[in-house]
């Protein structure tokens, strides 16, 4: 699933190529992306609408109109969304699932193999509301300190690993970069969440914080289908410290790689480095 870098790379390339645009044409094919609203009306009210900006919270992208709607969009697993400077795309691509024409002629397709991504139309005020029940902080904001991050740790008997991926107290942290993340604290991915030490909480910190940057230097990771929206793979996948690298030796301290499950996902981490 495209976690923060990944999603933050999509919004930084699309930017430039959305903002001031007007989508002159939408086509919605598959019900799934819009349901329960139906998608003919969805793309009906989307025609005519001029971007006015493009953010993202967490893994979701926010496109803003003119209007003061907003296109709520979640990539989920395998959505992209690609650029077409020279208009319409390939035909026959199956896993196409919707197609914006923009006013400059260039089309914004929005592909999506196991279709789990999510389009939401909405008025500013919801949209609020929604973010707010299921997104927590931003880890990269200035606002997100060490203490910040102790309060969203604070009681918590969960693994450290399963804590870090709870969307609502951490925006963004998915799979990849809580292993990452970890690695860089030297921290066990079992370890209670609530039973941090202060010295310990601020290296999480700037774990949490320096590989999700690293990630966005690089455009992303690309395991299997996430591409930037010209269609090129991105490269963090390169540099990865443990995630995906069972049996390889730690670059730090040369101990064999290890991979358990810790809530249910697969988790890799130096078991030298991470007691």
């Amino acid at each position: 699933m495209p976690e923060l870098p990944e999603v933050e790379t999509v919004r930084a390339r699309l930017e430039p190529k959305l903002v001031g645009r007007r989508f002159e044409h939408v086509g919605i094919f598959d019900p799934r992306l819009t349901r329960p609203a139906d998608p003919a009306g969805v793309a009906a009210e989307l025609e005519g609408e001029r971007v006015a900006a493009l953010d993202r919270r967490g893994k979701y992208l926010i496109v803003r109109f003119e209007s003061g709607r907003v296109l709520l969009i979640h990539l989920r697993m395998t959505g992209q969304l690609l650029h077409a400077n020279g208009g319409r795309p390939p035909a026959g691509d199956v896993h196409r699932r919707a197609v914006v024409k923009l006013d400059d002629g260039s089309d914004v397709v929005y592909r999506d193999v196991r279709r789990f991504g999510t389009w939401q139309l909405l008025d500013e005020d919801d949209l609020l509301s929604y973010l707010a029940q299921r997104i927590g902080r931003e880890p990269l904001v200035r606002s997100f300190t060490s203490k910040r991050l102790a309060e969203a740790l604070e009681g918590r008997r969960a693994p450290l690993k399963s804590a870090l991926l709870d969307q609502r107290r951490l925006a963004g942290v998915g799979n990849i970069y809580a292993d990452e993340a970890l690695w860089r604290a030297r921290l066990h991915p079992l370890r209670p969440a609530g039973e941090l030490s202060a010295e310990e909480i601020a290296a999480l910190h700037r774990g949490i914080r320096a590989a999700l940057r690293a990630g966005i230097a690089r455009q992303g990771a690309t395991l299997s289908n996430y591409r930037t929206p010209d269609g090129s793979p991105g490269r963090m996948q390169e540099e990865f410290r443990v995630y995906g690298r069972e049996g390889e030796p730690c670059e730090r301290c040369g101990t064999p790689i290890e991979k358990i499950r810790a809530g249910g996902r697969g988790t890799w981490y130096c078991p030298s480095c991470q007691r």
